[in-house]
């Protein structure tokens, strides 16, 4: 088995919240991942979106392009609408060599909204649960054709956030489409990531990794919170830095055969958190847990 750690560019800089890091330049989230042990990033607000001005750039810094979000509509957009949007992200993705998609249905989410409590997150009718998932096997079937298989990213704010709602995305797609398992959202939903490793390891292609703080957590649950507040008061932190037990979820997801990327995601003020302190903490403990789960 192969194993890879990876971090994404919000330790440094935040894209639903661009004021957060707004002055660290690019250079600096690759200097200093790299310097932390890391072996690539995902994309974020950042970094070029052209092939020939990004692939240079982590060359520069010896990194692997990881991957990198993309936002779907499929409630409101066409197959083949959302196929032409999706074309820059993708053509990216295959030219520098990242092998995964991760896809997240944005419409009606409030996880970029500061002043809206996640209580008021968009929730899917029957209808609308058939068209989705129809149109999504037609999206992961033309990506996996094209050489990159889609991550699904179920998110706090969004119509996939609790592990009922991945049980029903995994019970109603084809398993062309794989599930990015992220352990701080499935955690904060009140869902349990070793649950769904134990039920859907096969499909799980990439694997977000973040750790809760529980009295922060507990605090935002009963204030009914928005995200970005909650990411403001330090709800998330870097692996082994909460409560979170990764010693278990890193061995299930051994025992299931897991291969790709294990990517530190951790959304903090950097104000507060210094990025090359965290990231070193959450590289040396997931390298260590990795270790001891026989990767």
């Amino acid at each position: 088995m192969t194993i890879k750690i990876g971090i994404n560019p919000l330790t440094w800089t935040n894209d639903d919240l661009p004021s957060l890091g707004a002055d660290t330049p690019l250079e600096t989230c690759l200097r200093e991942g790299k310097q932390a042990g890391y072996l690539g990033f995902e994309l974020g607000n950042k970094f070029p979106r052209e092939a020939n001005v990004l692939g240079p750039i982590l060359q520069q810094f010896q990194l692997e392009l990881v991957s990198g979000w993309y936002s779907g509509q499929l409630l409101q957009r066409h197959v083949d609408d959302e196929i032409n949007a999706l074309q820059g992200h993708l053509n990216l993705l295959k030219a520098l060599g990242a092998e995964v998609l991760v896809f997240a249905e944005v419409t009606g989410c409030i996880h970029g909204r500061q002043d809206t409590p996640l209580s008021h997150r968009p929730v899917m009718t029957d209808a609308q649960w058939e068209m989705f998932t129809e149109k999504l096997n037609q999206i992961a079937a033309y990506t996996l054709a094209e050489g990159v298989r889609l991550a699904y990213h179920h998110h706090m704010g969004t119509v996939v956030e609790t592990e009922s709602d991945i049980d029903r995305l995994m019970k109603m797609t084809d398993d062309t489409i794989g599930l990015l398992l992220d352990t701080g959202h499935l955690t904060y939903s009140g869902g349990d990531p070793l649950t769904i490793i134990q039920r859907y390891g096969q499909r799980i292609c990439h694997v977000h990794c973040k750790d809760i703080r529980p009295e922060i957590l507990a605090w935002a649950k009963n204030s009914d919170s928005s995200f970005l507040n909650a990411v403001l008061q330090g709800v998330f932190t870097v692996p082994g830095d909460g409560c979170i037990d990764y010693s278990a979820l890193l061995n299930a997801l051994a025992n299931k055969g897991y291969e790709g990327w294990l990517v530190v995601e951790a959304e903090q003020d950097p104000a507060i958190a210094h990025p090359l302190t965290y990231a070193r903490k959450g590289y040396e403990y997931l390298e260590q847990q990795a270790t001891q789960a026989g990767w």
